[in-house]
């Protein structure tokens, strides 16, 4: 299984109108600098130093909770959206996880056990504002989605423009068979993008489907796989380029 970062490589490199570097032991290819915008933390933002290219990298790390979403990630997400929204020369966001078989499974909720009922509200009411205020960003946003994207990873992934799977990837609100309701806008964002029945039947089932699924439901654009995703992007590429324009 190819790394969540080599994956993102692909995606990105043929954003770029480039190659992705090639695996260890084969010939190397140019390699980008990447120029990095925050520290290590739960949210990192990084962008291609190379001329024009105008893509952002927005990649969430919290290995040792499948990059659950606290408080200080949620804080995070959204201080780099805010610097996105300042960068003139943004042109493309990708959103993806540095974690290995997982993008994002959904809220902390072991933090969530230690919050008060008000707390619980405010804590679903700043992400859902958070999600808007990504999904309201005037350039194409990309998730690149390997691994599960459940909850309120998927609802982050509903927040973007486009959702670009890799072969493992699964999707679902399982949310509510904890008798919680995804209340960070899967529950409107969902039903428009794959149609009213078929976003009931998910929400009401709490059941996951994988990237097959989601792609002719509508609910994924893509799905990329390992061995033909240099061919894929090779002919694929000038329709993903256009996103920077």
């Amino acid at each position: 299984m190819r790394s969540p970062r080599s994956f993102l490589a692909a995606v990105s490199g043929h954003l770029a109108g480039r190659q992705a570097p090639a695996a260890p032991g084969h010939h190397s290819l140019p390699v980008r600098t990447l120029q990095t915008l925050a520290q290590r933390e739960p949210v990192r933002l990084k962008k291609l130093s190379a001329p024009d290219t105008g893509i952002l990298e927005l990649t969430l790390e919290r290995p040792e909770v499948k990059n659950a979403i606290s408080w200080e990630l949620m804080t995070r997400l959204r201080g780099a959206i805010h610097k996105i929204e300042a960068d003139a020369t943004a042109k493309v966001v990708l959103v993806a996880s540095s974690v290995p078989g997982v993008f994002c499974a959904g809220a902390d909720l072991k933090e969530r056990r230690h919050m008060s009922s008000s707390h619980v509200k405010e804590y679903a009411n700043s992400l859902r504002s958070t999600f808007s205020y990504f999904e309201a960003l005037s350039i194409p946003t990309i998730a690149v989605i390997e691994g599960a994207a459940l909850g309120g990873g998927l609802e982050l992934a509903l927040s973007c423009d486009l959702r670009i799977c890799g072969e493992n990837a699964t999707l679902g609100l399982p949310e509510t068979g904890l008798a919680i309701i995804p209340g960070a806008g899967g529950t409107q964002r969902l039903p428009r993008i794959t149609g009213r029945s078929r976003a009931k039947e998910l929400i009401f089932t709490g059941r996951r489907c994988d990237a097959t699924e989601a792609v002719l439901m509508g609910n994924t654009s893509l799905v990329v796989f390992s061995s033909h995703h240099h061919q894929f992007f090779k002919e694929n590429s000038k329709c993903i380029s256009a996103l920077q324009d």
